[in-house]
């Protein structure tokens, strides 16, 4: 199984629809594009393995495989990439900027709920491309 993470970038950070069977499932947040830069950059666009993961910090969330360069690329609730991530990808509700979101745990517990039983049964894949995000991003991006 895959889902589909449609990227578009700016300078404040990476805003994008997550979509499973061509459905969007929630909106994403990363940090802006840097070369892959550990710790100030998005990952590259690819396809990478999900797998489950559950920490103290996060809760149940996932961690995405062999993304080159780098390493504990995570799926996990954030609600502004600049201050509370490095590299991550963050599933929020509702974007409000560059980079910013809202409601990320809910969103993510959206995602554990759809993914989690499909791991059970097989691999699950993230493609990462960029794309248009909808009109939210653009309401958003008016907002600043």
């Amino acid at each position: 199984m895959e889902v589909v993470l449609k990227r578009t970038y700016y300078p404040g950070g990476t805003n994008g629809e997550l979509f499973l069977f061509g459905i969007r499932v929630c909106y994403t947040i990363e940090l802006p594009w840097k070369d892959n830069r550990r710790r100030i950059s998005c990952i590259p666009e690819g396809k990478y393995e999900l797998q489950k993961r559950y920490t103290q910090r996060f809760g149940h969330h996932f961690l995405l495989l062999n993304v080159p360069g780098r390493d504990y690329i995570l799926l996990h609730a954030a609600n502004d990439a600049m201050k509370e991530m490095f590299g991550c990808i963050a599933p929020v509700s509702a974007l409000t900027g560059e980079g910013k979101g809202s409601q990320s745990r809910i969103a993510l517990g959206k995602l554990v709920k759809l993914l989690y039983p499909e791991m059970e049964k097989g691999k699950v894949w993230i493609v990462v491309e960029a794309g248009v995000v909808s009109g939210a991003l653009r309401r958003a991006q008016g907002d600043r």
